[in-house]
C-alpha cells in the first residue's frame, strides 16, 4: 500500500471512531443540551390565591415547557392555551421569591384575558408563548423546574 493512503486510511478510521463516541455524549448528562430533560404533565386544580398585586388569572394549561441553556443561565419557554382567543400580557411569575423549594423552581403562568367576549376557535389559533431568563445563581441547586396552571402543571428535570 502506498503511505499517503495508510495515512490517510488511519485518519479515517481515527475519525469515525470519535464519531462513533457522540451518540453517548448526546445522550449523557456531561451534555450541556442535556441539563433539563423533556417536560412532563401532571394534572392538578390550582386553587387562586389573588394577592394584591397580581390580578391576571392563571392559563388554563400549560401545553409544553422547554429550558435551554445560555451563557449566564436559562431560558425558560413555556406555551399555555387559554380557554378564549385575545389573552394577552402573558408572564412566568415565581413564586418563593425565586427560591428553590426542595430543589424545585415554581413559576405561575399568569396572563391577562382579553377586554371583551371572543372566539374560542383552534387551539393553535389560542397558543400563548413566554419566556423567561433564569441566572446561573438563580439555578444554583435547582433540579426541577415547574410551570403551574388551572388545570395542570408541568415540570422539567436536570
Amino acid at each position: 500500500m502506498d503511505c499517503k493512503l495508510m495515512k490517510r486510511l488511519i485518519v479515517a478510521l481515527t475519525l469515525l471512531s470519535f464519531l462513533s463516541a457522540c451518540g453517548a455524549v448526546r445522550d449523557s448528562r456531561l451534555n450541556p443540551f442535556n441539563w433539563f430533560g423533556r417536560d412532563r404533565e401532571e394534572r392538578v386544580q390550582a386553587v387562586e390565591i389573588q394577592g394584591p398585586v397580581e390580578t391576571r388569572p392563571l392559563v388554563a394549561q400549560v401545553i409544553s415547557l422547554k429550558v435551554d441553556r445560555m451563557p449566564g443561565g436559562a431560558i425558560i419557554y413555556a406555551v399555555g392555551l387559554p380557554a378564549t382567543q385575545g389573552h394577552w400580557d402573558a408572564e412566568l411569575v415565581p413564586l418563593n421569591g425565586e427560591v428553590p423549594e426542595k430543589g424545585t423552581l415554581t413559576y405561575e403562568f399568569r396572563l391577562a384575558p382579553p377586554p371583551g367576549p371572543t372566539r374560542q376557535s383552534t387551539p393553535q389559533s389560542r397558543e400563548v408563548v413566554v419566556g423567561l431568563f433564569v441566572s446561573d445563581q438563580t439555578l444554583l441547586g435547582v433540579r426541577n423546574i415547574a410551570v403551574i396552571a388551572q388545570q395542570n402543571r408541568r415540570s422539567v428535570r436536570r
